[in-house]
């Protein structure tokens, strides 16, 4: 009997999802744990699995399609198996859920009948404008113009259109003073100006926004205009961490960067300021006990963020090479949903390029986002003295509705303390 495979619900937040690939086609045979096709969530792209046998005997979105979850992707069954009252019946029965969509693209078609002939009709090209300013405003209704010769030699060599000037000779005449003194008018000294008509042609390109940048959009515009954010920036001495790290991987199958150290310093310095690893709700607020740091990572879409879970609990080195292979797989897309959620804390990292400090947005529903700024050499105040230091700059942008602006600074001066003295880190 034809089995009927629907989108599948792939993350909590997920309610459309993108085909982006058939792995399978039309007449395959399929068992049980084979890989169907590739379907693009708003979190990340996943391996879509078969878990009925038989023949694929439909395909309901060709790659690249998008529908909502619940809609219909494909149907098993035997060989030869008549499945049209089957698709029938499905589509009869979620015909309000395929309607909805039909009515979007109705912006679109306005858009399209609007002729770029209606409106150059009410707008003056640049040809138009440059024929009208050439017109000559005459100033003599006479066809004919009165001037000695000496005027019009000079009126000529000058560029004087005689017609614009008042004589004040006998008779009206236009003498060599009338030519010499003429100031030009707003419209005169227009006609005289050879307008040059700019030609080219206008060009865009527009491509679809994927499911993942969808929902990158909704969720800051909604952690924007819904938490009160406010930011606290704090400049953090690197020398020790520069020789410290320097040291550290020194030994062997050791690899420690300085995100690693900011992140293993988050984390400890949260389990000492709790209320910042909390979260908003609506009708209570809750304070995290155990930490989740996510770790902002750029892909190709937008960007994701993976959690390093119980951070506190890990050395650097186990998180330097947790938060390196989920942001390898990130950018090939395979990370699980599952690795994108429940982080209590965020820390978002330029440094790398060159940004010296910037401002995050905060990952809701935590309370607070650390932005890192890059290491800058410069002229520091050390025992009375200016010498050469490494300084780097760290932002924390807070939810006011759960931190405080004095417990927001308390975390960031034990940030610093660690950071600046990464030893009290190995305990």
């Amino acid at each position: 009997m034809a089995e009927i495979i629907t989108m599948p619900h792939l993350s909590d937040t997920m309610t459309e999802g993108v085909v982006a690939q058939w792995l399978k086609k039309v007449g395959d045979k399929i068992s049980e744990g084979d890989i169907l096709a590739e379907i693009e969530t708003d979190k990340a792209t996943m391996e879509f699995e078969s878990f009925n046998e038989g023949t694929l005997l439909y395909i309901g979105l060709k790659d690249g399609e998008s529908a909502p979850v619940d809609s219909l992707l494909a149907i098993i069954g035997e060989e030869g198996e008549d499945i049209d009252a089957i698709i029938k019946e499905f589509k009869a029965s979620s015909a309000p859920s395929v309607k909805a969509p039909e009515t979007v693209k109705a912006p679109e078609k306005t858009a399209e009948i609007a002729e770029p002939e209606k409106v150059t009709e009410t707008v003056k090209t640049p040809e138009k404008v440059a024929e009208t300013a050439q017109t000559p405003v005459p100033t003599n209704t006479s066809d004919r113009v009165i001037a000695s010769p000496l005027a019009k030699k000079i009126a000529e060599e000058k560029g004087i259109n005689l017609t614009t000037i008042s004589g004040t000779g006998e008779g009206g005449r236009i003498v060599k003073s009338d030519v010499e003194n003429y100031v030009p008018t707003a419209a005169s000294a227009v006609s005289s100006v050879s307008v040059p008509i700019v030609s080219g042609k206008e060009s865009f390109e527009e491509t679809p926004n994927s499911q993942m940048r969808k929902t990158i959009a909704r969720r800051l515009a909604e952690s924007k205009f819904t938490a009160p954010h406010y930011y606290l920036m704090l400049e953090i001495n690197m020398d020790n961490a520069i020789e410290s790290r320097r040291l550290i991987n020194e030994l062997p199958d050791t690899k420690v960067s300085f995100n690693d150290m900011v992140v293993k310093a988050s984390a400890m310095a949260l389990k000492k300021h709790p209320k910042v690893n909390s979260q908003w709700f609506d009708d209570r607020t809750r304070i995290n006990h155990h930490v989740h740091i996510g770790v902002a990572v750029a892909v190709e879409d937008g960007l994701v963020v993976p959690v390093t879970r119980f951070t506190d609990q890990k050395s650097m080195t186990q998180i330097g090479a947790e938060i390196k292979d989920m942001a390898t797989r990130a950018k090939s897309k395979k990370l699980t949903p599952a690795e994108m959620e429940g982080s209590t804390f965020t820390v978002s990292n330029l440094g790398m390029f060159g940004i010296s400090e910037f401002t995050s947005i905060i990952n809701q529903p935590n309370s607070a986002i650390l932005s890192v700024g890059a290491i800058i050499q410069k002229p520091v105040v050390k025992n009375g003295e200016i010498v050469i230091g490494n300084t780097m700059k760290v932002t924390l942008a807070c939810d006011h509705r759960t931190v405080d602006g004095a417990t927001g600074s308390a975390f960031l001066q034990t940030l610093k303390q660690f950071i600046e003295n990464p030893v009290t880190m190995l305990a």
